[in-house]
């Protein structure tokens, strides 16, 4: 059956309208965005088999266009589209962060920390640096690592900061593995940044680890 024969209340369309995206399900999000189906498949229906391929809406997103594109009824102008709408949720949160205290919205940078590195392959070690208002002035990958692990050097940390002016830095690294729990070599290196930042007068103000679809605080968890 077509969505357009379903009742109204039921179309993903007129239930966003009527209650909010918040009351769709993923299927429900993804078939707006997809807005038609196949030959005997409605929207909804071919949505449903696209997050159930991945497994779930971070995996559909970090899709590569090879994977996305062997789906059927998916093509490069579909991955094309999907990648702007993230693009803008990316530059959305940027501007939410830039033009007010970060602190006061945890919620905005770890969206921003997520979108820019859970889909990625292999290990990064981020810095988003603050003014002494703590807003975000810059953000910057500095080390990249594999799969396992990154070399990060403080001295390096320190040039970029001082670069920036800041007053304060959020560190953000990603787990490929998907585990976010910070290992003793995480904890070392946070207190070793944090003890050289300190001798120029750089706050740390937190570490974030990004993996699967959360991202966790060293500050919440008290480790810094």
């Amino acid at each position: 059956m077509a969505i357009t024969d379903w009742p109204e209340g039921e179309r993903p369309r007129e239930k966003l309208l009527q209650k909010g995206a918040a009351s769709l399900s993923d299927a429900e999000l993804v078939a707006i965005f997809l807005r038609t189906g196949l030959p005997g498949k409605s929207a909804v229906d071919l949505a449903r088999e696209l997050v159930g391929r991945f497994g779930s809406l971070a995996a559909l997103f970090s899709a590569g266009e090879k994977d996305f594109c062997l789906t059927p009824g998916m093509g490069t102008a579909k991955y094309a589209q999907l990648q702007a709408v993230l693009e803008m949720a990316r530059r959305a949160l940027q501007e939410e962060i830039s033009c007010g205290d970060a602190l006061s919205s945890p919620q905005a940078v770890r969206d921003y920390l997520r979108l820019k590195l859970q889909a990625l392959p292999h290990e990064v070690f981020m810095v988003l640096f603050l003014d002494a208002q703590n807003r975000v002035v810059g953000d910057e990958v500095l080390f990249r690592g594999t799969l396992t692990q990154t070399s990060v050097y403080p001295r390096e940390v320190v040039v970029r900061a001082l670069h920036h002016n800041a007053a304060g830095v959020i560190f953000a690294h990603n787990h490929p593995s998907g585990v976010s729990e910070p290992s003793h070599a995480d904890q070392t290196l946070t207190q070793a940044l944090k003890n050289a930042l300190g001798l120029v007068d750089v706050k740390v103000l937190d570490h974030f680890i990004v993996a699967g679809s959360g991202a966790l605080s060293f500050a919440e968890r008290g480790l810094l």
